[in-house]
């Protein structure tokens, strides 16, 4: 593999400063790994299900804003200290600063513009760490062997609670849980976060297993797919194989851009059978066919509901974390004929429709560009390096698995949420890689 900028390369697709020393690579590559295991396992493990927070109360979190605000602390000074200020300098020109400024714009018309910003704040202090796992190791066989021991000291734990304290880690029968009794949720709180988490996870272990780390990346493998398959989770069981198996078979045939062809078709296909029920009855006639849920477990009368409340505010939304959860939903009425009370809910379920409640149509598609667009054709320049593919094939399974996973949850911008920020690491790991070089060893 080639050496990143300068000859004294040192990241992922970075370079460090000053001449190679021991101990601060292998300080970089545990600081890499730490941020890894921190931002899966999260601040509060195995906290089970969430109170329900009263109408018009906070639903911010200060253990995530000590936690990720300390953090950000940390990694920022050891970025300083440790890679070359041509990195660093990359994100001045990131496409991640359109998607926080739109963010901040909507913040300002939000019903609460401080708590909005606050939000905000948290999201990009977690981003500073998110960066900093990229950058920090001294090549890509650290940044391997940084992932592989993280994913698996996460995973062992959670195997842990699942064989030692299995009421931490499976659904019970009791309460809001009944309708998933059984169902693994491992350290989070519901299996629809899990099952996508440990489809990561899963990815991660093809990752190392690629990179010659065999014998950990088969035992990543076999744990997170065993995990998945026993989250009850059955979008996430036809995700994940479809991600993956994309993005190897254009490595196998050479033909990276017909894949990407083949995956927006995809998004396409998904986005009519799920959110495009509500605004079709032929393709409700359709799904009702072809699946024994077509409301995906009442979801369509969430997307239903969101997509009028758009349609009240088309060019701006109502700003950045300031729907769901606010006076604008909780003070109606409630609908009996449908199958979810929204005034409870704490999201529309679906990436794009709230992406387009918080910025607006004009601000979400400028989102959903920078998010889903941008990185593909990163991954297209990134590909042609071959000491970058394995990294970037890595990171495409990524945004091509949670761009299905959209359709059915919401996940962009939001704050600490592990979802989003394994997101937000493909696409910069795609957009660095598109600009630098890697160092392989």
């Amino acid at each position: 593999m080639t050496v990143g900028i300068g000859e004294t390369g040192n990241g992922v697709v970075a370079g460090a400063a000053g001449a190679p020393v021991d101990s601060a690579r292998l300080a970089a590559a545990l600081l890499s790994g730490f941020g890894l295991f921190i931002i899966v396992l999260t601040f509060q493990p195995f906290a089970g299900v969430p109170d329900t927070p009263e109408p018009g109360g906070s639903t911010g979190n200060l253990v995530n804003q000590i936690g990720y605000v300390s953090l950000a602390m940390v990694y920022l000074a050891a970025m300083l200290r440790l890679c070359e200020r041509a990195v660093l300098a990359q994100l001045g020109t990131s496409s991640w600063i359109i998607v926080f400024m739109v963010a901040a714009l909507s913040s300002g018309w939000a019903q609460e513009p401080d708590a909005s910003l606050r939000g905000l704040l948290l999201t990009g202090f977690a981003m500073v760490v998110v960066v900093g796992i990229l950058v920090l190791p001294r090549s890509e066989r650290d940044f391997a062997g940084a992932v592989a021991t993280a994913t698996l000291a996460v995973l062992l734990l959670v195997y842990a609670a699942l064989l030692l304290a299995p009421q931490l880690a499976i659904h019970g029968s009791e309460g809001v849980e009944g309708g998933h009794a059984g169902d693994w949720r491992g350290h989070l709180t519901h299996k629809n976060l899990a099952a996508p988490m440990f489809s990561i996870l899963t990815m991660f272990g093809i990752y190392c297993w690629r990179m010659g780390l065999r014998l950990r990346g088969l035992a990543i493998i076999g744990l997170g797919t065993l995990f998945v398959l026993n989250s009850g989770s059955k979008t996430t069981m036809g995700f994940l194989p479809v991600a993956v198996g994309l993005v190897l078979l254009g490595r196998t045939i050479g033909r990276p851009r017909l894949i990407l062809i083949a995956h927006g078709a995809l998004v396409l296909l998904i986005a009519a059978l799920t959110v495009g029920t509500v605004l079709s009855p032929t393709l409700r006639s359709l799904v009702t066919g072809l699946i024994s849920d077509p409301t995906f477990t009442g979801r369509d009368d969430i997307w239903r509901f969101a997509s009028l409340r758009i349609a009240d505010r088309p060019w701006l939304g109502y700003g950045y974390l300031s729907f769901w959860q606010t006076p604008v939903v909780t003070t109606l009425e409630e609908n009996f004929e449908a199958n979810w009370d929204v005034r409870g809910i704490g999201s529309g379920h679906n990436s794009y429709l709230d992406a387009m409640l918080m910025f607006g149509i004009p601000g979400a598609v400028l989102v959903i560009f920078c998010l889903m667009i941008l990185p593909l054709r990163n991954y297209l320049r990134a590909e042609r390096d071959p000491a970058r593919r394995r990294l970037a094939d890595l990171f495409l399974m990524i945004v091509i698995f949670m761009t299905y996973v959209g359709m059915l949850e919401s996940f962009f911008l939001n704050r600490a949420d592990p979802l989003w920020l394994l997101f937000a690491l493909a696409v910069f790991g795609l957009e660095f890689a598109s600009r630098l070089r890697t160092r392989g060893a």
